[in-house]
């Protein structure tokens, strides 16, 4: 749900809850009236009763004039009638005397009523027998000069009474409903706001301390969800980031040591060459030939380790990008191998293509990446060659979904407990791998890997070593 949608619903509940509550409370209070009053609350009857009260009170006040009209018999059980509808009394008074009652009333009832009707809307009911009376007093005066009063006492409607006390207790319950209301969807909403914030902070606070292994949990409404996501979103970038650093960290750190222990050597027969030179050990023509070509391979051999290391660490950290194209591996594997052929002959080792493939097949790969995998493969099989008649063969072949390229030599393999290490940087523990950087194959594989491919080592025993690398068809 939406946070705006929330603080809408949360406002409008305020008001809409209390109202049902309060009418709930009104028709239960009607309900109960109803049963206490029978057919008195209903519209029809309070409209008759009204209409009678009114008719009766203009009806007496129109007899000051003509009050003998008062005394006629039939006028009188007319008005009784009428009062009988409403439950009401009469009383006409001539020269202080009562000269007609629709029932017997006290002296002290009259003087009561009396003293009411003179002071109308000034006064409280008039309570006879129990039952409370609005007393409407009209003046007579009789032709002979006499004068008179006309009491018309009309009893007080239960139903005014108990309409205000309901009125009252409609009133209340809105007010305690409302500040209920208010209260409970306050505590509610502030709930669904506060508790995510508070797991927020709680993931900064850990976030701070440096734990970035803290996930953020998404909760609370759809905004703070969103933020919930970014903030995650941070968090996996800061520890991306920060396991990258640390891994580029370690890598210097491995750099520097591996500089270090694999300059040592040549390093120091640079040195012992040059300090010979300077000593006049090379005092021939041909000695100091020997030494400088000694002393350009050592170079060489320092800068190809500087090269690998560097290479090395760009592929870990991912920052050389690949240039990938559709190429025919039969006819690749093949260009690769005329490249290098003179070199092969130079060190009298043979190299052989075997294609096993039924029809042309592609593969996506970047060609001058592969082909540093290729000659990383061949010159760690070269160096390390151990038969005087060194041999290399090259089989292509595929399955369903993959083509696989073998290059297999002849020389003395590795150990069993060897190969899952060595494709592993800096790994020596096989003599044979005793020369160079120790990061030929690590570099192959990085490549390979950034191909989506996969390379494993395979060993014959004493006949030689395969290396196999799997690539997808395209």
């Amino acid at each position: 749900m939406k946070l705006k949608t929330r603080l809408i619903l949360a406002n409008a509940s305020t008001v809409i809850i209390p109202m049902i509550i309060t009418v709930l409370v009104a028709l239960v209070a009607f309900f109960v009236f109803d049963k206490l009053f029978g057919s008195g609350i209903s519209y029809e009857h309070q409209q008759k009763q009204s209409m009678i009260k009114i008719k009766l009170i203009n009806e007496t006040s129109s007899m000051k004039h003509k009050p003998e009209v008062l005394e006629e018999e039939s006028y009188q059980k007319y008005l009784l009638e009428q009062l009988a509808e409403i439950h009401g009394e009469l009383m006409l008074i001539k020269d202080d005397e009562v000269k007609f009652s629709s029932s017997k009333f006290s002296k002290i009832e009259v003087a009561k009523s009396l003293a009411a009707g003179k002071m109308m809307g000034r006064s409280e009911p008039v309570i006879i027998n129990n039952i409370s009376y609005t007393v409407f007093l009209t003046d007579l005066m009789y032709k002979e000069g006499s004068q008179g009063s006309l009491m018309l006492l009309l009893p007080v409607d239960r139903l005014e009474t108990s309409f205000t006390g309901l009125l009252v207790l409609v009133s209340i319950s809105f007010i305690l409903t409302f500040a209920v209301t208010n209260i409970v969807v306050s505590f509610q909403f502030s709930r669904s706001i506060i508790n995510p914030l508070n797991t927020l902070q709680s993931a900064a606070a850990e976030i701070a301390k440096g734990n970035l292994d803290y996930s953020i949990v998404e909760e609370g409404d759809r905004e703070i969800q969103e933020l919930c996501r970014d903030l995650e979103l941070m968090r996996i970038k800061l520890k991306e980031s920060v396991h990258t650093q640390l891994k580029y960290e370690d890598n210097r750190k491995l750099l520097v040591s591996s500089i270090s222990h694999d300059l040592k050597t040549p390093v120091t027969s640079i040195k012992g060459y040059v300090e010979g030179i300077l000593d006049g050990i090379a005092s021939s023509p041909d000695k100091m030939e020997r030494y400088l070509k000694t002393i350009a391979l050592k170079a060489h051999q320092i800068d190809q380790m500087i090269d690998d290391l560097l290479l090395y660490a760009k592929l870990d950290l991912n920052q050389i990008p690949f240039d990938f194209e559709r190429v025919d591996i039969e006819e690749y594997l093949q260009n690769c191998i005329l490249e290098n052929e003179p070199e092969f002959e130079r060190k009298q080792i043979q190299i052989a293509f075997h294609d096993e493939l039924q029809q042309k097949q592609y593969v996506l790969i970047d060609r001058e990446r592969m082909k540093r995998v290729i000659m990383n493969i061949l010159d760690n099989s070269c160096k390390y060659m151990s038969n005087d008649q060194g041999e290399i063969v090259i089989n292509l072949r595929d399955t369903v979904s993959s083509i696989i390229v073998e290059l297999r030599d002849n020389g003395s393999g590795i150990n069993e407990g060897d190969l899952p290490h060595i494709f592993d940087r800096f790994y020596r523990a096989d003599t044979a791998r005793s020369k160079g950087s120790g990061l030929g194959l690590a570099i192959a594989k990085q490549i390979i890997e950034g191909h989506n491919g996969r390379v494993w080592a395979v060993s014959h025993g004493n006949e030689g070593t395969s290396i196999m690398i799997s690539l997808s068809k395209s």
